[in-house]
């Protein structure tokens, strides 16, 4: 396979990338859409005239942002809906109430090296949230994604990948000392597996998923990192949160990535083979055809119980 370039990188701008595209009609779930960069690709989405739902944890804030992006957009069909992404219940409760197709499904939220929590089955909570959440809302909505034809999957991983494989021997530090790089390298890495067997799996109901890292974006995504961590970033090249949503944009709606799936792209491109950084590149072990399917089994066999 040839690699995926764009005319865009790595200061390039949500609006940049979808302008000329024109999604009327189209309807979009954002995850986390209430702050960080979900509010930026909402906005982008909104502005090309698609129907938004901001799927968040904090309605009255994502009412809030719902305000702002019909205000600065003009398009008032942007709506917001709960979902808890730790909660099995949640998840299940959202994919039911939809009704209709889906044409473009974003996973962005997360939760980012936070000292050791679990959810009430006992599964380490960034895995939880950030890749077996994903899973339950994207496996609930397949039929709504199939029903729209030619459906974007979009999810959100990080260069923290590159920390760490998946470890399905023990996916929620039960037998390992806890470490909280380590469980959300875990979890991102996860994402990108996500999109590889999704993009297998879901080729013939004409559903695409990519995986892709957007960039440093200082948000609270990062309420859990040390001073010390945040002063050793300071020469990092950090993005706003308008350039960080850009690469989650284009692979949502962009016609320059139609028909590409089961792909990891950063800055607005294909990312190339992990080299010695810890920020660029994308992990081998993160494509591996038969870790992602082994992940896709033991995360239904999870949330089946």
């Amino acid at each position: 396979m040839s690699r995926i370039t764009t005319p865009f990188g790595h200061d390039s701008t949500a609006a940049q990338v979808i302008a000329g595209v024109d999604l009327a009609g189209r309807r979009a779930v954002v995850t986390g859409g209430a702050s960080g960069i979900g509010v930026e690709t909402a906005r982008a989405l909104a502005s090309a005239g698609a129907e938004v739902t901001l799927a968040v944890r904090n309605t009255a804030a994502g009412e809030r942002t719902a305000a702002g992006i019909i205000e600065t957009t003009g398009n008032n069909h942007v709506f917001v809906a709960p979902l808890e992404l730790a909660d099995r219940t949640s998840v299940r409760a959202f994919a039911e109430r939809w009704d209709g197709p889906l044409h473009i499904l974003v996973n962005n939220a997360g939760v980012m090296a936070e000292p050791l929590n679990r959810t009430i089955e006992g599964w380490e909570h960034q895995f939880a949230t950030n890749h077996l959440g994903h899973f339950g809302l994207a496996t609930g909505l397949h039929d709504a994604l199939a029903q729209a034809g030619g459906a974007r999957i979009v999810s959100v991983s990080s260069s923290a990948h590159l920390r760490s494989d998946v470890h399905l021997d023990d996916l929620h530090f039960e037998r390992r000392e806890y470490e909280p790089w380590l469980a959300y390298g875990q979890s991102k890495t996860a994402n990108v597996l996500f999109a590889v067997e999704a993009a297998k799996r879901w080729a013939s109901d004409g559903i695409v998923a990519n995986a892709l890292m957007p960039g440093g974006i200082r948000t609270a995504l990062q309420r859990y990192v040390s001073p010390e961590q945040l002063k050793a970033w300071e020469e990092f090249p950090w993005k706003t949160t308008a350039q960080g949503a850009s690469t989650s944009v284009l692979l949502a709606a962009s016609p320059l990535v139609d028909g590409i799936t089961g792909r990891y792209f950063e800055d607005n491109n294909e990312a190339l083979p992990a080299g010695d950084s810890e920020y660029s590149g994308v992990a081998e072990y993160a494509l591996d055809p038969e870790s992602a399917t082994r992940l896709w089994e033991v995360s239904e066999e999870l949330l089946s119980r």
